[in-house]
């Protein structure tokens, strides 16, 4: 099937679907959502507006706050019908905006009370990408990521204590693609990595034409 057009009737947010010069769908469809049919493959995906409303906000937090609570808690504690919360479940997983329900650790309470932030100098062209590869093959490696300015990887790694830094240093330059590394040690933390607080925002930043389904 080939697409040729789409045609939107904002009054009742409608959309007609034509393929070959003829109508194949006229149906209700939710603001914040528009389906396309790819031709190569033939299937339907969506392409999904960015926006969060109050009550995406609010499920993403009960969650946050309570990961073990189920769908039909969440319903009573927001007041929604159980099948709307599971939509906007579904929905929030495939925009990636909930990419997991897996509990938070905190390394420390495992033995890795060292953290540190490391900068990467590597050869070019060896590229980010095998370098990267290398990085995921060593657990103390919590994050990676390419850079702007003088470093090319920025890396958040943890260690049992200063001696096992340098072994989990060491374990890092081994790699021929890297040139150089420079290491920087957490002392505290001030603000723990957290996306509650911009979630609240988002919401707040959402336009009644970016309402939710």
């Amino acid at each position: 099937m080939c697409l040729s057009s789409l045609s939107f009737s904002n009054s009742g947010h409608k959309v007609m679907v034509l393929t070959a010069g003829r109508v194949v769908q006229m149906r209700p469809w939710r603001l914040g959502i528009v389906r396309k049919i790819v031709p190569r493959f033939g299937q339907e995906v969506g392409r999904l507006t960015n926006a969060l409303d109050e009550l995406d906000a609010k499920l993403i937090e009960l969650l946050a706050a309570e990961p073990r609570i189920g769908v039909l808690e969440l319903s009573r504690r927001l007041r929604v019908a159980r099948g709307t919360v599971q939509a906007r479940l579904d929905r929030l997983m495939v925009r990636g905006v909930i990419t997991g329900f897996g509990p938070e650790l905190d390394p420390s309470a495992i033995g890795y009370g060292v953290t540190a932030f490391v900068t990467l100098e590597i050869r070019q062209h060896e590229g980010h990408d095998i370098v990267g590869v290398h990085l995921a093959s060593i657990p103390e490696v919590l994050e990676a990521h390419t850079i702007t300015g003088p470093g090319d990887i920025l890396c958040r790694i943890v260690a049992r204590s200063n001696a096992d830094l340098q072994r989990v240093i060491d374990e890092i330059v081994a790699y021929q693609g890297i040139l150089r590394a420079s290491t920087l040690i957490a002392l505290a933390e001030q603000v723990r990595y957290r996306t509650i607080p911009l979630v609240r925002k988002a919401s707040r930043l959402q336009t009644p034409g970016e309402a939710a389904f």
